[in-house]
């Protein structure tokens, strides 16, 4: 059983689920150099096939300094999902601090041309090497 935290989200009948992971190996703290993997898993819960258009990221580091990526498809796809069916691929974000925040939109299109967007969760990026604040 894995320790790292589980993001889920469901809009329009697509469940989006986010397992982001802390790269150690890849990251460099002494250059401010932090590196996180994320694995994502989009489920067509709907009666209906969709395909992933367009993706919409904001990624905000732990000084609030936010930055916005927007482009087709996901790591040069355009998945089509049928009803029932999962998608799933893994991607990556570097940071110049030791935690942020990453959260999106995927637009997606029905077969009949109807696009609609689907939230991707707000997850938490986080390092060994933030300081843990008690409130």
């Amino acid at each position: 059983m894995s320790l790292d935290p589980v993001y889920t989200q469901t809009t329009k009948f697509v469940k989006i689920t986010v397992f982001p992971i802390y790269l150690d190996g890849q990251s460099s703290p002494e250059e401010n150099h932090y590196l996180w993997a994320y694995h994502v898993r989009i489920e067509n819960l709907s009666a209906e096939t969709i395909q992933l258009k367009k993706r919409h990221w904001i990624i905000t580091d732990a000084y609030g300094r936010r930055q916005e990526i927007k482009g087709a498809g996901v790591i040069g796809e355009n998945p089509t999902i049928l009803p029932g069916e999962v998608f799933e691929y893994t991607s990556g974000t570097p940071l110049s601090t030791p935690s942020g925040i990453m959260v999106g939109q995927y637009e997606m299109e029905k077969l009949n041309g109807e696009t609609f967007l689907v939230d991707i969760p707000a997850f938490s990026l986080d390092s060994p090497y933030q300081p843990i604040l008690l409130n």
